[in-house]
């Protein structure tokens, strides 16, 4: 196996023992990029001077013993997360040419353990898709068929895990866009429990859904990364106080006695059938190693859909309002009036994804529509958090698909904008809980990856990791890599 290929505790272990230095590291990793990338496309912007800066000062910690998991390891920052000095666009024409000033609260703590900066991940225009088509610069391209979509909206952040163009990435997940491109793409994604990671320096879509996590290629990579970003942090008034355990503890492999649910919801009609075998498989591979597992039901899953499709519109046009021509980002210079110029500015900075939900949101939040529409929806998912509570009472994690089907081609759903909502059904619920979830890889269909999901309670990620982990200790579906 190539280095840009292997884990990131494998890659641990080969830099300790001085099998590997990180330069080394970083240069197969800047190789398998020149080499895939305009395949690919999982990048809009790449660092290769601040990767090799950082890998020369991740050896000289290597070789004084000031180290830490993550010590000279290549990765990637979903465009979406500030980054100070370097660009940070959203893939957006809106901010093509932005720089922040500082850094996100979880690059700044991935800082301080010396990973490698590689370059920020291509996705969908303000973390609106779910194929990472809405790019306004270029689609990314899903590494085990080039023809197909790498999901949405952190697909750069997959795809370039997914085809060794980085160790590990972190996307952000507002109804999916972590665990949906993660099952696409044959890689491992985590969307913690709401709050337990800062959203400080995340440029918002809809702030009370989006999350930050990582896309790793096995479980115990996630628990290692989770471990560098999870915490509280004063500059979010969202993060939970509290101090977080060592996540890597919690993999035991050990899942004996453990109540698994399978909400029959999740497996009815749209379910592909051979999606449906593999986690079916998975379940029974889980069932094998000591957990017991009951059929449950959560009947309001299927107003999950349209629940999102009110609120983060709502909360996305009053985020983006801000994007005016006048304060930063892209400003027209051929308007008379400044409501021209945010008129013309808007028109020409957002691409239609973008617009649409814009104009969705304004609409349910506008007079006369408010109370019928985006209040009757906080009620609505105050009611699946509840339904998801009282499940919680009776399991430990719940058990499902990632998504109905495996990559659809590029293409084929950019003229149906309902068709592309629906590829997000059996991910979004867990974003209106506000409940952690993992998404790994179960099979293959046709030579594409399929992901199963394992759901836990609030603040239950040491379970969930725990059975995702005794799952990969089982299979090695995680193990497999494209080939490009």
């Amino acid at each position: 196996m190539e280095h840009y290929d292997i884990t990131v505790h494998g890659a641990r272990e080969l830099l300790e023992s001085k099998q590997i230095s990180a330069a080394e590291l970083t240069e197969s990793v800047i190789g398998r990029i020149d080499s895939v990338e305009p395949q690919v496309q999982a990048y809009m912007t790449l660092t290769e001077d601040v990767a090799r800066e950082a890998a020369a000062a991740a050896d000289k910690s290597l070789s004084s013993g000031d180290t830490t998991p993550l010590t000279g390891i290549p990765m990637q920052i979903k465009d979406v997360m500030s980054t100070k000095g370097i660009r940070t666009t959203c893939s957006s024409l809106m901010l093509e040419n932005f720089v922040p000033l500082y850094d996100a609260t979880v690059v700044e703590r991935l800082y301080a353990r010396g990973p490698v900066l590689m370059g920020k991940g291509n996705m969908d225009e303000f973390a609106m898709g779910s194929s990472t088509e809405n790019s306004a610069f270029h689609p990314t391209h899903n590494p085990w068929s080039l023809d197909r979509v790498p999901g949405g909206s952190s697909g750069g952040s997959a795809a370039a895990v997914a085809a060794g163009e980085c160790l590990f990435a972190l996307g952000s997940d507002t109804g999916g866009s972590i665990r949906q491109p993660a099952a696409l793409c044959g890689v491992t994604g985590l969307k913690p429990t709401y709050g337990l990671v800062s959203r400080f320096g995340l440029v918002a879509f809809a702030s009370s859904l989006d999350q930050i996590g990582p896309l790793t290629k096995d479980v115990e990579d996630s628990a290692l990364v989770l471990n560098a970003i999870a915490g509280h942090d004063p500059h979010d008034s969202t993060s939970i106080p509290g101090e977080r355990p060592d996540y890597t503890k919690a993999l035991t492999g050990d899942i004996k006695g453990m109540r698994l649910g399978i909400p029959k919801e999740y497996f009815g009609d749209g379910i592909d059938p051979a999606v449906d075998a593999a986690v079916r498989q998975g379940i029974k591979t889980l069932e094998d190693a000591g957990a017991v597992v009951e059929e449950c039901s959560l009947p309001l899953t299927s107003y999950a859909l349209a629940v999102y499709y009110i609120i983060a519109p709502s909360e996305c046009s009053t985020n983006l309002s801000r994007f005016d021509g006048v304060k930063y980002g892209f400003s027209v210079d051929d308007a008379t009036t400044a409501w021209e110029t945010q008129e013309k500015t808007r028109a020409r900075g957002f691409g239609p994804e973008v617009k649409r939900r814009i104009m969705l949101g304004t609409y349910a939040l506008s007079s006369g529509y408010y109370d019928a529409y985006y209040m009757k929806a906080l009620k609505v998912r105050t009611l699946i958090r509840q339904e998801f509570e009282e499940v919680f009472k009776r399991f430990d994690a719940l058990i499902t698909p990632t998504t109905p089907t495996t990559a659809f081609r590029i293409g084929e759903k950019t003229g149906d904008p309902v068709a592309m909502y629906k590829s997000d059904t059996l991910t979004i619920p867990v974003n209106i809980a506000g409940i952690p979830c993992i998404s790994i890889p179960c099979g293959f269909s046709e030579g594409l990856p399929i992901g199963m999901q394992v759901m836990g309670k609030a603040l239950s990620e040491e379970s969930i990791l725990n059975i995702a982990y005794t799952y990969q200790q089982s299979t090695d579906w995680h193990t497999k890599r494209p080939t490009l």
